[in-house]
């Protein structure tokens, strides 16, 4: 499509807002896109004490702000997780703070948590809530830049008092690799008491926390094991790497484009470990979300096979175009694909 070669030549940021105005206005187009896209009933999933159209659903990191909930579900996504939005309103980290890695189908970034705030995301949310066809609808919340870090569990629990009442589930960030001192959060010590804070303020809302991919076994086992007795409804599994193993792109190239978070092709094999090895350990009907290095319907397949009970994806967007979500349902559907139950 022309369209999306145009983005492609674009920078990667300037790029995304174009196509987020575009999406915005899908739902004024009467149905006719989400006739195409719509996911088919066989694809159905029941988690979380909810149902969702399709196991397939778009990652946090795309709709910060809970502008496009409408129009990405007119694209098939079964879900959407918005965010991550913090407690107070950021511009995030100085630009450029986007970068593709093309040959790697990957993609660097430090935008570090730009967002107009919780509060801003909730009329939108609400809004969206009102639809009948509206995709179920994630909040994701993290700390905010001025908040320091000892004080991180009460600015979770600031956002997750106002967006848990009108958001299907809430996921929290503590493993973004672009706001100092986050994933210092992910230590069981101070883990615990933040996790136990945010339950108690999201109330009946489904709980998760999303973790990184650059933790040895036994932390993962560690996050798992505190989830599972604080009463979490799930893990996402996993954010956006440090590493830098594996790329084919030049590595002067990869040092230019400087810190912050890898995702897409690269991270694959490490994510699906991690899924994996959560998997070994967690309840049968403790919801693990699947995300990092998805691109096509046999990454969907391959990671509802080892365990996971939804699967998210964001950076292949990029790459693939609009109609990247139509696709994998569809391939879903071409492989027989149904949750067991």
């Amino acid at each position: 499509m022309l369209f999306s070669t145009v983005l492609k030549r674009m920078d990667p940021e300037r790029a995304h807002h174009l196509a987020f105005t575009v999406i915005r206005a899908l739902p004024l187009l009467g149905g006719l896109v989400r006739a195409v896209c719509k996911p088919h009933e066989s694809l159905r999933v029941h988690a979380l004490g909810m149902d969702f159209p399709s196991p397939f659903g778009l990652a946090a990191g795309f709709d910060k702000n809970a502008a496009g909930i409408l129009g990405l579900g007119e694209l098939g996504f079964g879900h959407v997780e918005v965010g991550t939005v913090t407690r107070h309103a950021q511009d995030g980290n100085p630009k450029p703070r986007m970068f593709r890695l093309v040959p790697d189908r990957g993609l660097i970034n430090r935008m570090g948590f730009n967002n107009e705030g919780s509060a801003a995301a909730v009329p939108r949310i609400e809004r969206a809530r009102m639809k009948r066809t509206r995709p179920v609808i994630g909040a994701n919340i993290g700390k905010s830049r001025v908040t320091d870090v000892a004080d991180a569990t009460g600015d979770y629990v600031w956002s997750a008092e106002r967006l848990a009442p009108i958001s299907d589930y809430l996921a929290v960030n503590v493993s973004s690799p672009n706001t100092p001192g986050l994933r210092g959060l992910q230590e069981l010590e101070l883990l615990e008491p933040l996790l136990a804070a945010v339950k108690r303020a999201a109330g009946e809302t489904p709980l998760l926390v999303k973790i990184a991919p650059d933790m040895e076994d036994e932390q993962i086992d560690g996050i798992v094991a505190l989830a599972v007795r604080l009463g979490l409804d799930g893990i996402i599994a996993t954010n956006t790497t440090i590493s830098r193993e594996g790329l084919t792109a030049q590595a002067a190239e990869v040092a230019a484009m400087g810190a912050g978070g890898l995702s897409g092709a690269p991270l694959a094999d490490r994510s699906l470990a991690v899924l994996e090895r959560i998997r070994q350990t967690a309840p049968a009907d403790f919801c693990v979300i699947a995300v990092g290095g998805v691109t096509s319907a046999a990454d969907v397949l391959a990671r509802l096979a080892a365990g996971a009970t939804l699967v998210q994806g964001f950076t292949a967007f990029i790459y693939e175009g609009p109609l990247w979500a139509r696709d994998i349902n569809r391939g879903l559907r071409r492989a027989g694909w149904r949750q067991r139950s």
